[in-house]
Formats: C-alpha cells, structure tokens, sequence
C-alpha cells in the first residue's frame, strides 16, 4: 500500500496539508502515517521556564494524535488506514528514521501558516526537510484542497545533465499513480536558445520520458519563479515538481530576502525530489 507520511505540529497550516494528504491517500488507495515530532522546550529569555516532563509531551503529543486521527477517520467513513507516531527529538532526524523504515509514497507537509511566527517556524521545517530528505515531498499552500485530484503536473526542467540529476522513475511512478499529464516547462531568462548543449539535454530527456507522453513548454520570462508560476496558473496546473540544487531552488529561491519563492509564494503545491 503507498503509504503517505505527514509530519504534523497540528497548526492551521499542517491540518490543510493534512487534508490535502488524505484526499490524495484516498483516490490512490493509499494509507496515511500522522508524525509528530516533539523536543523539550528551550528557555530562549531570561524568563523562567515551566519545566514539563518527557512523559507529559509524550501523553499530549499522543492526545492531539488521537484526535487528529478520530477526525479524518469520521471524515474518511472509515475508508482510509491512518497510523499515528510521536518521536522525541530532532524534525530531521526523526523524519528521515520514519522515512527509512516506512518507504513512503510521498511526505506531505504545509509551506506556512497565517501568522508571522508559524510563516517562520514552519517554513524552516519545511525548508530543512526539502534540503535533506530524499523522499519525494509535497509542499502544500495554505488554503489549498486536493479538490478534483491531479490531473495536470509541471516538471520545472533547466535541461543541464538530465540523466544525472532527473529522478526519471520516480516522476514516471507519481504522474501514472495520479493519473496526470505531464508538462515539462523550462523558462529562459536570458533568451539564449543557442546553447549547444540544450538540443542534446532534451532528446536524452524526452527518450527517458517517452512512455509517459509529456509536452514541452519553452518559456522566455525574465524570472524563473515568475515564469513557472504564471504558466502554471494560466495553464491549471495542480502541482509543479522541482529538483532541488537543480533549479538553484535552495540557493535563490529560499534566501530570506527574496519575495519570488516558488515553493512558499506558490498558490500549486510543490513536490521537491531529488
């Protein structure tokens, strides 16, 4: 069974993302694994701090779960597998252990939530995790429903060593799971069409890809997120893949300073794979 794993700190923007997850576990026949990883507070004022005991994190992290879980199940009629676990520990750490022994479809997680301190917190959790895990995982906006499922899927492609850096089966295995079609956009911001290297990069993709029959999309925008992101929604797209250190997506789009982040500016759900 494909199995979905969602780490959860049970805020506004987890719950979405959790109910993104659920719909998709459900027209995939898959099952749901709820996370929650937890870690003893750190005093970061001179304020004294409430000392709470390992036992009672555990106990309230197990509470929340429960709910969570009774929740979705009353939602889901019963259709749907849901496992719940909390950890003591570090997110990353945790999360990859988790992935490791499970073998996940796919993690599913939320960009950010309203306010500016879970946009903070989240969003580095979030972060951390496209970074490290070598899992696909699915970023989902803020307010976002799974809704009709996904039918349309961009592949952000900047044709350098393909083969090196395409995780072919893992895109051929989620576009045939949801049933999708898959649109491979590459967007030139400098309008050098020229390179010799771009010709051959594209065959060798479009022969790895072949049995999957995706169209290509070359786009000329002065800004690779702009681009992606317009086509997307003139085009409706339900989700973009990206390939992080491909698209330069941790090192660009992700700095502090920059309004234009594909995945925490995007109305589409990201999946970052490596």
């Amino acid at each position: 069974m494909k199995k979905i794993i969602i780490p959860t700190d049970f805020s506004p923007a987890a719950l979405n993302a959790t109910h993104y997850a659920m719909d998709m576990a459900l027209a995939i026949n898959g099952s749901l694994h709820l996370l929650h990883i937890y870690q003893l507070p750190i005093s970061v004022t001179d304020a004294p701090l409430v000392l709470v005991s390992v036992d009672e994190l555990k106990e309230n992290a197990e509470k929340k779960l429960a709910k969570l879980k009774q929740d979705l199940e009353h939602i889901a009629s019963g259709r749907l597998e849901i496992n719940t676990e909390s950890r003591l520990g570090d997110l990353m750490d945790e999360l990859e252990d988790c992935c490791t022994r499970i073998q996940p479809f796919a993690v599913v997680m939320g960009t950010r939530g309203h306010s500016a301190m879970e946009r903070a917190l989240f969003g580095s959790n979030t972060l951390s995790v496209i970074k490290h895990l070598t899992w696909p995982v699915i970023c989902v906006p803020t307010g976002k429903e799974y809704g009709n499922g996904i039918r349309q899927v961009g592949l952000a492609c900047d044709f350098r060593e393909v083969l090196e850096t395409t995780p072919v089966s893992v895109i051929k295995t989620f576009v045939r799971e949801v049933k999708a079609e898959l649109h491979v956009l590459n967007v030139d911001p400098d309008n050098n069409r020229q390179k010799t290297e771009t010709p051959a990069q594209v065959v060798l993709l479009q022969t790895a890809l072949e049995d999957i029959s995706p169209q290509y999309h070359f786009i000329q925008h002065k800004d690779v997120e702009d681009g992606i992101n317009e086509f997307a929604e003139n085009n409706n797209l339900d989700m973009i893949i990206a390939i992080p250190k491909k698209h330069k997506l941790l090192e660009g789009l992700f700095r502090k300073s920059s309004a234009k982040q594909l995945v925490f500016e995007s109305h589409v759900p990201v999946m970052c794979v490596h």
